[in-house]
């Protein structure tokens, strides 16, 4: 895509886009599903998402993972005590899942299982499927994080679990 057509989708991805596609129901339901994921792993799990870049972003020809980064460090998702925080971004004009893991999970999970997370959810954006593949993508999280994270004993939470539609 050239960098006109990438603009063109980004100034016309607009918050109204982002509530249409994560209603607050939507909303509600994966804030239960990564509550229900951290009630049985220490680890923890932040979704942002965001329409679009700005237009500056866009004509420097910054990529997603690049916001991405930025927002885990914003939003304070590294500083939990074990180093397992995790971020999920969607950015919706580029269709593209971002997943940003802290320290000690990056070293637990391969890339391969970040991208079929990522794949879950990506693969049925097209199809207006934004609940039931991010759903389907936190349950996935979980069951590597209850892996490699297991609730030993009950931890606080350290990152709150409702999603953030920037």
């Amino acid at each position: 895509m050239n960098v006109s057509q990438r603009l063109f989708k980004h100034l016309f991805t607009t918050r109204g886009s982002a509530r249409r596609a994560f209603p607050p129901e939507t909303l509600k339901d994966i804030e239960n599903v990564i509550t229900e994921g951290e009630n049985q792993h220490r680890a923890e799990v932040r979704l942002i998402v965001e329409p679009s870049l700005s237009l500056a972003d866009v004509l420097a020809k910054r990529h997603p993972r690049q916001r991405a980064i930025a927002l885990f460090a914003e939003y304070g998702v590294w500083d939990t005590e074990e180093n397992c925080g995790v971020l999920v971004y969607v950015n919706l004009a580029d269709r593209k899942v971002e997943i940003v893991p802290d320290r000690d999970v990056a070293n637990r999970i391969t890339p391969e299982e970040w991208n079929a997370i990522c794949r879950t959810m990506t693969d049925n954006f097209s199809k207006g499927k934004f609940r039931e593949s991010t759903v389907a993508a936190i349950k996935q999280l979980n069951a590597l994080l209850v892996k490699h994270y297991p609730d030993t004993v009950s931890q606080k939470n350290q990152l709150p679990n409702h999603p953030i539609v920037l």
